[in-house]
């Protein structure tokens, strides 16, 4: 059976007999794999660090018929640790690596690995405020999937903005005439930061207040989740609040 190398984010991992686990990741170029990871929660395990939630690794792997075999694994980020030791960081961290986990395979390719590797990095190095690193990663992750908000035309009938209401299911912005009866507006600086939040202006990001943050960080919250089509469990554990993870 071929063996073939690649640079992978380790998404999850689960226990398999008594020293083995089932490594979830998703690689650059092969997308999600899931594969045996054999001895390596023995203590003389060489690589059993290397494969933890949030790192990144170059592995070489034996292509097996329905699970691969971990060969060999080299740490080329090791950010668990870093991420570990900050709560808002870990919670933040498990939210992007649970819709990485939850896209289909077909929607995992190289962009994805490269948005979810950049986004670690950034909460290992507490550059900014983790919930607003996630609900950047939720909005770019999303679009790269093509499921993009639209945040200046209507997302139903395509007129043109200005707009003020926000419907999750109806693909972000909608006029007055598609906007469902009771339907709340969105503040012009809430918008204003979700058009930040996807395109990466962190100069702005940064500078924002807390309610408008917490106003955008609801909304992305609710635009991931209706089209993932199930709850990111690990939202329910993210706070708004800036903490001790941003510097």
């Amino acid at each position: 059976m071929p063996t073939y190398r690649d640079e992978a984010v380790i998404l999850r991992t689960h226990k398999l007999g008594e020293a083995d686990r089932i490594v979830t990741m998703l690689s650059r170029r092969h997308g999600k794999v899931r594969a045996v990871a054999k001895g390596v929660r023995r203590t003389s395990s060489k690589f059993g660090s290397r494969l933890e939630p949030f790192m990144v690794a170059d592995v070489q792997l034996y292509e097996g018929r329905s699970l691969d075999i971990v060969q060999q694994a080299e740490s080329l980020g090791a950010y668990g640790t870093d991420i570990a030791a900050h709560y808002d960081r870990f919670t933040a961290a498990n939210a992007m690596v649970e819709t990485a986990d939850r896209l289909s395979d077909a929607e995992a390719t190289p962009e994805q690995y490269l948005l979810l590797v950049g986004g670690l990095r950034a909460l290992s190095r507490g550059e900014h405020v983790p919930r607003s690193i996630l609900d950047s990663y939720l909005l770019r992750v999303m679009s790269l999937s093509g499921w993009a908000p639209s945040l200046d035309d209507c997302a139903r009938c395509g007129a043109p903005g200005p707009h003020t209401v926000f419907v999750a299911q109806l693909g972000g912005l909608v006029c007055h005439a598609d906007a469902p009866a009771g339907s709340p507006r969105i503040a012009e600086k809430t918008l204003a930061l979700l058009r930040a939040l996807i395109r990466g202006d962190w100069e702005l990001i940064d500078a924002a207040p807390h309610a408008d943050t917490a106003a955008a960080s609801g909304l992305v919250a609710a635009y991931a989740q209706w089209h993932l089509e199930r709850g990111i469990r690990s939202l329910a554990h993210v706070t708004t609040t800036p903490g001790e993870g941003a510097r």
